[in-house]
């Protein structure tokens, strides 16, 4: 940092002299070095998949870093993932309040505004820090799917395929190349399946794959099995070759 910078990253309320928040943009950084995720969106549903790395003698039986908000609703995050657990509560909440109020499913980008507006209030004040996390909610409303991102400046975009996490440049590439609208459920699958591969340090197995599904016909949030999650992969392999991207 130039010496005329210093210390406009003590304060998250005051710009710096070209116009930048660098405690939001270390929040940023975070997201960055946190592990893959992955949301595409297509005809039949979304998926959205992580990739999480459990120690020798971790019990690993519970998704980390895929949450389900509502019925519809999933989230997958990279960086900081104590922040996303309390903006997974957050959301959580204000989907049963917007089913009490009006006796409807909230659609997926109300949940992603609200998000992304507590993210920004915490780009404003003095005593708070940045949210140190992006996430990526899918969900599905009325038969249509629906993907969107927030990150920690208080940002909310819809995308159809997006990546989030370490590497996450070089598999939204891929994902730019090889993304189809006319995608079915299980060719998203597999396309996702090797966008983690792209980013991973791990070529091999499965056990560090996470990944859930809202079809559009049920409109429901469901977990991928283990079984099937190989599947997906070993598709993902023959069709996507790592040598090749």
């Amino acid at each position: 940092m130039l010496p005329a910078q210093q210390g406009y990253d003590r304060a998250i309320t005051v710009f710096s002299p070209d116009g930048r928040l660098y405690q939001v943009e270390y929040a940023i950084e975070t997201v960055r070095r946190g592990t893959i995720a992955v949301g595409v969106k297509c005809k039949d549903g979304i998926i959205i998949a992580v990739e999480e790395k459990p120690r020798k003698l971790q019990i690993s039986e519970t998704a980390q870093k895929i949450f389900q908000i509502d019925d519809h609703v999933g989230v997958a995050a990279a960086g900081y993932i104590p922040d996303a657990r309390s903006q997974v509560d957050n959301a959580r909440f204000f989907s049963q309040s917007n089913k009490m109020i009006y006796d409807e499913s909230v659609e997926v980008e109300t949940i992603a505004k609200h998000l992304a507006d507590q993210c920004q209030q915490y780009t404003q004040y003095a005593g708070v820090r940045p949210y140190g996390v992006a996430l990526i909610l899918g969900g599905v409303v009325n038969k249509t799917p629906q993907l969107y991102l927030t990150d920690p400046s208080g940002t909310y975009i819809s995308y159809d395929a997006i990546a989030i996490g370490s590497g996450s440049d070089t598999v939204t590439d891929f994902l730019e190349k090889t993304y189809k609208d006319e995608l079915t459920l299980d060719e998203a699958s597999v396309l996702a399946a090797a966008g983690i591969y792209l980013s991973s340090e791990d070529k091999e197995g499965t056990g560090h794959i996470r990944m859930a599904h809202i079809k559009t016909e049920t409109g429901l949030y469901e977990l991928v099995s283990d079984e099937q999650i190989v599947s997906y992969a070993n598709t993902a392999k023959e069709k996507y070759p790592h040598d090749k991207n």
